[in-house]
């Protein structure tokens, strides 16, 4: 395959508006390329308009099973106006491609797609199985590869490899993520009777105050570094003369192995109930979503064949990085299978979710060529 035809499906992947949603859209010309190269490839629905995609080439026999993987879905655009060229145009300036998912991740996902094809056309033996795996809803809640997960798709994994971008690094760890509302229950009156109702509003910025320090005993990560955590969304009241009865907020956490998912909702339950023992306090923590943290070893097989064939393809020392955003990996280990994950893809990862977001397409053909190399010598 010719790269101006590699592009051209990165284009393409990039004209199709994908903004936390519609990712039958895009299963569906990804699935109509496998089709066309006699891959066969499965959409497994998760809601209207809402596809993941499966597909396999190799020894359907063996138990080695090698999987590229990534979200079919993108972020928001924001304010259209806001952008140098339209982002859903897939326009190239010089050697940048820019549109949303350029860089986050639909250069990876094109990568993946490109490396089945060509395996399957150039009918190159592999003793095993290379399976790619296109996902829902990363962006908001990793829905996706839970479903999948769920369905045991990872249970047969020898490895894996996500294409978020990397700018070609290895990104062999990163913190876990978890989402959460905290809801306060007071009592409306008005404005001129405070003692006579309780404010939700105030009773919650009690939370806001203790959770600054809430964590403040918690280890630091060799890898990862110290747990960050943070009250992000804040709504209470209606209207300026009334006490509100209701408010809520949202917080993110970035949980780190030493202090992880399970001790993250433990100490929040503890914050709340503590505050609850005080009058007219009324809290509740809802955990929205859960992803853990990963971290595969820097002296994996996986990652130093990465690093190998990338210090080739590059002619540069490729970097072993960790990064403090979430990946699918979170949900894909659940699994009770043990399995590496790494991270690599084309793209800087401070481009995902931003304004003019845009893909060197130098680097995008490069990654491409190290999850060829990388799938023919893992089932070599």
């Amino acid at each position: 395959m010719e790269d101006s035809e590699k592009i051209q499906i990165l284009q393409h992947l990039i004209q199709i508006n994908s903004v936390n949603g519609n990712e039958a859209a895009v299963a569906d010309y990804i699935q109509q390329l496998f089709t066309a190269h006699g891959i066969s490839a499965k959409q497994i629905p998760y809601a209207d308009g809402r596809s993941n995609l499966v597909a396999e080439i190799g020894d359907a026999t063996s138990d080695k099973v090698f999987s590229l993987s990534g979200h079919l879905d993108t972020v928001a655009t924001g304010d259209p106006a806001d952008w140098q060229f339209d982002p859903f145009a897939a326009h190239i300036e010089g050697n940048k491609l820019y549109g949303r998912g350029s860089a986050d991740m639909k250069s990876g996902l094109a990568g993946m797609v490109i490396t089945l094809i060509t395996l399957a056309d150039q009918h190159t033996p592999l003793k095993g199985r290379l399976r790619f795996i296109g996902t829902v809803g990363e962006e908001n809640g990793a829905m996706g590869s839970r479903m999948l997960t769920e369905q045991g798709l990872a249970d047969d994994l020898s490895a894996m490899v996500i294409g978020e971008p990397t700018a070609g690094n290895i990104v062999y760890a990163h913190n876990g993520s978890l989402n959460y509302h905290v809801y306060s229950q007071g009592l409306g009156v008005h404005s001129s009777m405070p003692e006579k109702g309780i404010n939700a509003v105030t009773n919650l910025a009690k939370y806001i105050t203790a959770e600054a320090t809430a964590f403040d005993d918690a280890p630091v990560s060799p890898e990862l570094g110290p747990l960050v955590h943070s009250v992000t969304v804040f709504n209470g009241g209606d209207q300026v003369n009334s006490i509100p009865a209701k408010a809520e907020l949202q917080g993110n956490i970035r949980p780190i192995p030493e202090f992880d998912n399970a001790a993250v909702i433990k100490r929040l339950n503890e914050i709340v109930d503590h505050l609850n023992t005080q009058k007219d306090q009324h809290l509740t923590l809802h955990v929205d979503y859960s992803f853990k943290p990963i971290i595969s070893r820097q002296d994996s097989p996986l990652v130093q064949l990465t690093k190998r064939i990338a210090d080739h393809e590059f002619d540069r020392d490729t970097q072993l990085q960790v990064i403090h955003g979430a990946t699918d990996a979170s949900e894909f280990t659940k699994s009770t299978n043990d399995f590496p994950v790494i991270v690599f893809g084309a793209g800087e990862w401070s481009e995902a979710h931003a304004t003019n977001e845009f893909v060197d397409l130098d680097q995008f053909i490069h990654v491409q060529h190290v999850y060829q190399q990388l799938a023919q010598e893992f089932l070599a």
